[in-house]
């Protein structure tokens, strides 16, 4: 059996890289990837949306996750996300995943159709019973269009190994739905960097974050600070950190991102057509608030 996933704490939703040409860049990832694991981290979500899990293959997908295995296979849980838009496909690739030594992965509905409830909850548990893989399903209806109901949690949670959600609906008051319904049967996290204080505080388990990967100590900082009830210097740390969260939810926070890993020494902008860098006015107006937050941000002490 290899290694399980604890679903607690920080999970680095991290983005891909790439060269100028638009190839995988190994040591521009891995250089990120360290600077995760350094600062604390407790896994890795690998090729997700930040990720531009829309323009990179099965291989390719694969190729970043041995390349995270063999480096910090052992320190850290190392979750490849599965995106597809059949149940096949999706099964496909996560028994590769599961071949390759992934501790778990991260599975969103079906993509690119408007399934029923019982299409979605069919779907997640056909996908559960084909793999001993430790299961995080993605609840994002903001985005994806698609809300994994409670009552869709309901029959899913006699599958032991969906085991997690990330909690992306917008909606605080659903971590409390969640316990009051299932009690601690699922891992909560986080999945929307601008509530992640409010989710942490009213019970989520952990946080799949997208400024982390500029950022990866404040990240972990502010996680620890809520959990540890130190309430005051999560408070300020949030407050700092809230103008570069917002470039989290936007339809470019991918390019945002990597904007600000670029000014951090963590990345750089390269992106896959048809995704663009950031040009103009709205590449100004982020800098701006990236020179902002860089002017002013705070030292990190004891966690």
């Amino acid at each position: 059996m290899s290694r399980q996933p604890i679903w607690t704490g920080v999970y680095p939703a991290v983005t891909t890289k790439f060269t100028a040409e638009g190839a995988l860049d190994i040591p521009a990832f891995m250089h990120n990837i360290r600077a995760q694991v350094e600062a604390g981290a407790q896994g890795i979500i690998i090729g997700g949306s930040l990720g531009e899990s829309s323009t990179i293959t099965h291989e390719e997908r694969l190729i970043l996750l041995a390349a995270v295995l063999d480096e910090y296979g052992e320190q850290v849980d190392v979750i490849l996300n599965v995106a597809e838009g059949s149940t096949a496909r999706a099964i496909e690739l996560t028994q590769k995943a599961e071949a390759a030594g992934a501790h778990g992965i991260m599975l969103l509905p079906p993509m690119m159709y408007k399934p029923t409830d019982d299409e979605v909850a069919q779907f997640f548990l056909d996908v559960a019973r084909a793999t001993q893989l430790s299961i995080l399903v993605y609840n994002n209806p903001v985005d994806y269009k698609i809300e994994i109901t409670l009552d869709i949690f309901e029959q899913l949670a006699h599958t032991p190994n969906i085991a997690a959600v990330k909690e992306s609906t917008r909606l605080t008051s659903n971590v409390i739905r969640m316990r009051n319904r299932f009690g601690d049967r699922f891992k909560i996290l986080c999945g929307v960097d601008t509530i992640a204080l409010e989710e942490l505080a009213l019970g989520a388990d952990g946080w799949v974050a997208g400024l982390v990967c500029a950022f990866p100590k404040e990240t972990v900082a502010l996680y620890r600070y809520v959990k540890a009830g130190r309430h005051a210097e999560a408070r300020a740390l949030y407050q700092w950190f809230m103008p570069l969260l917002e470039l989290d939810v936007s339809p470019q926070l991918v390019q945002n991102i990597k904007l600000v890993e670029a000014f951090t020494g963590l990345g750089n902008e390269n992106v896959r057509p048809p995704r663009r860098p950031l040009q103009g006015a709205e590449r100004e107006r982020v800098i701006a608030i990236i020179e902002a937050a860089l002017q002013q941000r705070p030292g990190i002490g004891e966690l």
